[in-house]
């Protein structure tokens, strides 16, 4: 009788947790620091009025794991990668420095306009002429040819800033390429971002959110040629000419540490991308996909305090464990919103500018600077197919944006490098 009454008592407990918000003490610990900046009290309810509370937000229900210890990111996210479920998240609407991880939002948004990915262009002094200092490069010379596909790499796997500028310059330039990466952002209802640089390097006022790194992630990888990129692990890129008239070549290694295993970072089993970045201001930050037994998860952690060798792999990492471990035993806490031109059938429905009014009117204007100064400166369903047009999404069947089930497979994208 004292048995049933502790199961009783048990399945009770876990009940009533299940309708809660919980905010694991070492997650808001670290954040109410004093040396730590603290998020602002209003930030967006994109996605659902959870997501735009202070602290980690999660509804454990029976059998569900709790949340891996000593996370320290600024803000992170854990969400199913098809249906658009938010399982946890901790401050993702906060608006802070994107690093690198801007970088998928200009591939989402320019890949599309530079086809086919064959065409060759001559790289020109003015296109390399306006890199940040201590910018990551690949590598791009001058005079020298590069086809798109070269240059997509890259963008990939080493992060250079040198391939972004001329990928730019092939699109119609920076301007162009930041004004229509804003314009995608807000089709993507991703209305935390505020684009200044195409390839993520600090700028005054150039802000994202996990949130919105995220929706980017789950855009982009809609697109064929944008998974085979952030899922190659290592690849030959082309350097300078030979006496005979060849081109020498040299490899490149995908500075996602979690997809290689460099470094002393564990690879994460199931692992297919997506970017990773770094700047003083910015911290790490990551963006993640990975796969398991038919689920696919996304994960964005930015800027963690702890000063463990490559925390920002680790934290993702555990939160993806935790992510498949409590798939199908925690109640969403909000959702990745569909793009504009989809959100008819599902999500909030509503377009960039009325999201925008309803932000500011809670929070403020949408692209304030508090996150900047507080930082240190500057539904289920089948059958779905997006097609790009324009470098503009349109909905060609179905209500609801969905990833591809058939993606990612690790065994077969993935471009692992030969040991």
């Amino acid at each position: 009788m004292l048995a049933l009454k502790k199961i009783a008592f048990t399945v009770t407990s876990a009940a009533l947790l299940s309708t809660f918000v919980v905010s694991p003490a070492s997650a808001v610990d670290k954040d109410a620091s004093a040396n730590r900046p603290k998020p602002p009290a209003g930030m967006s309810r994109v996605g659902g009025e959870l997501l735009g509370r202070t602290g980690t937000q999660v509804k454990l229900g029976v059998g569900a794991p709790v949340l891996p210890k000593d996370l320290t990111g600024r803000s992170w996210i854990v969400a199913d990668a098809e249906n658009g479920e938010v399982l946890a998240a901790h401050n993702p609407h906060w608006r802070l420095p994107p690093a690198s991880t801007l970088k998928m939002l200009f591939a989402d948004t320019v890949m599309p306009g530079l086809q086919p990915k064959t065409q060759t262009y001559t790289v020109q002094e003015k296109d390399l002429a306006d890199l940040g200092e201590g910018s990551s490069l690949v590598g791009v010379k001058e005079h020298l040819s590069y086809t798109v596909h070269d240059l997509w790499l890259g963008v990939f796997l080493r992060s250079g800033n040198d391939a972004v500028h001329v990928l730019s310059s092939m699109y119609g330039g920076i301007p162009k390429t930041v004004a229509d990466m804003q314009a995608h952002a807000e089709e993507l209802q991703a209305l935390d971002t505020k684009v200044v640089s195409p390839d993520g390097y600090d700028a005054p006022d150039q802000v994202s959110s996990a949130y919105d790194l995220t929706l980017f992630a789950r855009s982009g990888l809609q697109k064929a040629d944008f998974r085979e990129y952030c899922s190659t692990a290592e690849a030959d890129f082309p350097g300078a000419k030979k006496k005979n008239g060849k081109r020498e070549t040299f490899k490149i290694q995908n500075t996602n540490r979690l997809l290689t295993g460099a470094d002393g970072v564990d690879p994460y089993k199931g692992i297919a991308g997506v970017k990773n970045g770094y700047t003083t201001h910015a911290g790490n930050t990551f963006t993640g996909v990975a796969e398991r037994n038919g689920k696919v998860l996304l994960v964005t952690v930015m800027n963690p305090s702890s000063k463990e060798p490559h925390a920002v792999y680790k934290e993702a990492a555990g939160l993806l464990d935790w992510g498949f471990a409590a798939s199908g035993k925690v109640t969403p806490v909000g959702e990745l919103v569909p793009p504009r031109s989809a959100s008819t059938g599902t999500g909030t429905g509503k377009g960039p500018a009325a999201a925008r009014e309803e932000d500011k009117g809670r929070n403020g204007p949408s692209h304030d600077t508090e996150a900047v100064a507080a930082d240190g400166g500057g539904g289920g369903g089948v059958g779905i197919a997006l097609g790009i047009a324009g470098g503009v999404l349109a909905l060609l069947a179905g209500g609801v944006f969905l990833v591809n089930r058939r993606w990612p497979l690790p065994d077969l994208v993935r471009r692992l490098p030969r040991r």
